[in-house]
């Protein structure tokens, strides 16, 4: 029998220019002993939603690396467990009460949430996002966020994965889309490129031929309808993208 100790619980959300999101996902927080905010210099009404909610704000620039400013985050929360959420993100009432549960487990270190997306109306159950569990609830000082984008929380322990999803709302319209994808493939191609990764030309053509294929088919992305294959293609993009950027800093190096 698993002994209940009354551990405190941070929850972190990161935000930039995140007004039309932050309250709902604040809302979905208010379980917790402690929301801290870290806002890369929004300049809406985020900071003003955020302390309504009675989050505390602090102000730290991103400056595109978002494993320095999750870490930043894990320095300004007190709490012995802490949870990352994004500001487009929402914690249902059933994996609140899972997480409070879970943190009781004297054996494990860290856990894994689901992420169930809904894009412009729709519940995507099928794709690449439907494969998504990422590390977001950990005790503090189990681990550290490494990756300037794409960020992984490495834990060092045991880890699980909780059953109930966590709730993400991303890409208001597909405008916002694309602006997410040349930003996230800008940054992604610079990380490659500092790791020393080459790219042929055929990977250009290849990699985004095959992201599309496995999304679309493999991953039954086709039975999520229209926003099934706009998804595809857009990660297919994403792929393209990152290839193309990363030949040109090889070729801006000459």
């Amino acid at each position: 029998m698993i002994q209940w100790i009354p551990y405190m619980i941070s929850a972190v959300v990161l935000t930039h220019d995140s007004g039309a999101t932050v309250g709902e996902a604040l809302r979905s927080l208010s379980w917790c002993d402690e929301v801290v905010v870290i806002d890369d210099a929004s300049t809406d009404d985020t900071a003003m939603i955020a302390k309504k909610h009675h989050a505390r704000v602090v102000s730290h620039a991103l400056h595109g690396d978002f494993a320095r400013q999750r870490n930043f985050g894990l320095s300004c929360a007190r709490g012995d467990w802490v949870l990352f959420i994004d500001a487009d993100e929402v914690v249902s009432s059933a994996l609140a009460t899972e997480i409070k549960k879970a943190i009781q487990d004297p054996i494990r270190d860290g856990y894994y949430l689901k992420r169930r997306d809904t894009v412009w109306g729709h519940v995507l159950r099928y794709g690449e996002t439907s494969q998504v569990r990422l590390i977001r609830l950990a005790r503090k000082g189990a681990g550290t966020w490494v990756r300037p984008v794409h960020e992984v929380w490495q834990i060092h322990g045991y880890t699980a994965v909780l059953s109930h999803p966590l709730h993400h709302f991303p890409h208001p319209n597909v405008t916002q889309f694309l602006h997410d994808i040349n930003e996230y493939s800008s940054s992604n191609a610079m990380y490659l490129y500092e790791r020393g990764t080459r790219v042929q030309w055929w990977h250009i053509v290849a990699y985004p031929v095959a992201k599309f294929f496995m999304n679309y088919i493999v991953r039954r992305g086709f039975l999520d309808g229209t926003p099934g294959v706009i998804l595809a293609l857009m990660m297919s993009f994403h792929s393209f993208l990152t290839r193309a950027k990363l030949w040109q800093l090889w070729q801006k190096r000459g």
